[in-house]
């Protein structure tokens, strides 16, 4: 119930006020039967657009952090997440792929859409990485198709970091459902689930037109973070003491 308060009358209105959305090939998204809506992550607002244009319920898969806050802060976080149609996913440790699998099936299951970003993290800057092949996994087990999605304008609306959005119009543009009944069975097979996740890539880059860049985003993150150290200490090297 909350969750149409939010997308109808608290949220949605807001959202669209703001970002001024376009859409594109609404059409392509099932008005009936379990299916995964697969986009690409490039703003914290993403979460919320994409529910707010679309005229079935969906639900994602979000990192845990933003359900174990500490605190009123914390709690109150946790409570809009999950009226929001979140669910929480650890992704540390060697079960939180599987525990996202998991989840992901339950919500196919019911004969519900499932939204993913197959990245696995928000771009830290613009461009479109590498999948993760849970998506693949998924799909194969559950037999759903895979809607492609491509945020566009969301970066520069609201770029890692940014509170506030700026107030620009976005695209939200969907792509012709994907179809992997061809490797059913297959889904314990690393070439098929590349293979897979590769091709969803592709046809998000094809409706996004982002640079593609064949590495996964946290470890791109991570070495640009470590780049950033390494010239934070040449330009700035400690003092001796004494």
């Amino acid at each position: 119930m909350f969750y149409y308060l939010l997308k109808y009358v608290l949220l949605g209105p807001l959202l669209r006020l703001l970002f001024r959305p376009r859409i594109e090939g609404l059409r392509h998204v099932p008005s009936s039967g379990a299916a995964i809506i697969a986009g690409n992550h490039l703003s914290f607002s993403d979460h919320f657009l994409m529910p707010a244009v679309l005229k079935r319920r969906i639900t994602f898969l979000a990192k845990a952090e933003y359900f174990t806050g500490p605190g009123l802060k914390g709690r109150l976080t946790a409570f809009f997440f999950r009226s929001a149609g979140q669910i929480p996913v650890d992704r540390s440790g060697k079960e939180a792929g599987r525990a996202a699998i998991r989840e992901g099936l339950g919500v196919l299951a019911k004969g519900e859409l499932l939204g993913i970003y197959p990245e696995g993290t928000r771009s830290h800057d613009g461009r479109l990485y590498k999948g993760k092949v849970g998506v693949a996994v998924m799909a194969l087990k559950a037999g759903v198709p895979v809607v492609p999605c491509a945020m566009i304008g969301t970066f520069e609306a609201q770029p890692p970091g940014k509170v506030i959005p700026r107030l620009r119009p976005v695209v939200i543009r969907f792509g012709e459902p994907l179809d992997f009944s061809r490797h059913a069975g297959l889904e314990d097979e690393k070439a098929v689930l590349r293979a897979v996740t590769d091709e969803i890539m592709y046809a998000i880059l094809a409706l996004s037109e982002q640079e593609y860049v064949d590495q996964y985003a946290a470890v791109a993150k991570t070495e640009e973070a470590a780049r950033g150290a390494a010239e934070d200490k040449r330009r700035f090297p400690r003092m001796p003491l004494g």
